[in-house]
Order: C-alpha cells, then sequence, then structure tokens
C-alpha cells in the first residue's frame, strides 16, 4: 500500500461555520465517509484547516494574516489514505461529499524516503 493525500478546495460548508440542518447534514456525510474509510483501513489521518492562519513569504520571511484564496481555490481540509496506486486513490476520493458541493479533490501520493 501507498499513502495519498487528498486536498481539500471549495465547497460550500465547513465545519466551523456550519448552522444550518442542511449544512449539518453536510458534516454528517462527511463523517460517515470518513469513518467508512477508517473501518476500511483506508483513512491514516487527516483534519479539517480552520479559515484563519498566517502566510510566511519569500527570503525576508514577511508574515502576514490570511486566508490566502477565495471560493475554489480555499483549501478547507486534507486527508491521508491508503491505497494500492494512484488509481486506486482516485476512486476512493470520488466518494468525497465536497463533490458534491462542486468542491475538488487534489490526489497526490506521498514521497517516500
Amino acid at each position: 500500500m501507498e499513502k495519498f493525500m487528498f486536498i481539500f478546495r471549495g465547497g460550500n460548508t465547513h465545519i466551523s461555520t456550519a448552522n444550518s440542518q442542511a449544512a449539518m447534514d453536510i458534516i454528517k456525510m462527511w463523517d460517515n465517509w470518513m469513518q467508512g474509510l477508517a473501518e476500511k483501513g483506508i483513512l491514516a489521518g487527516g483534519d479539517a484547516l480552520q479559515v484563519s492562519g498566517k502566510h510566511v513569504n519569500g527570503s525576508k520571511k514577511i508574515v502576514s494574516d490570511g486566508s490566502y484564496a477565495e471560493g475554489n481555490e480555499m483549501v478547507g481540509g486534507y486527508l491521508i489514505v491508503n491505497a494500492k496506486d494512484i488509481n486506486d486513490a482516485v476512486e476512493i476520493s470520488k466518494g468525497c461529499p465536497i463533490l458534491n458541493e462542486d468542491g475538488s479533490v487534489e490526489v497526490r501520493p506521498i514521497q517516500n524516503r
């Protein structure tokens, strides 16, 4: 098995701002999806990211407050999964609830040392 990172961008629902029943239903879909991955031994880790943070840039190490992207470019979280190969990882990613909200999943292999 290899490890892959799923990077989630976009979508309309974030756990920190879920304040309606519809949003809570989407959060429940995420919980169910991740629980299913865990039960199958696929889920290796991951978390939602807060919408705030800091950005350090360049050789002068300039620090600024962020949100660093808008809308569909905003990274909202990540998972690390175990899969046979990248094609298997892509198939696993297709079950992600963010796709139901026109978000995206970037599937990246984790570099072996």
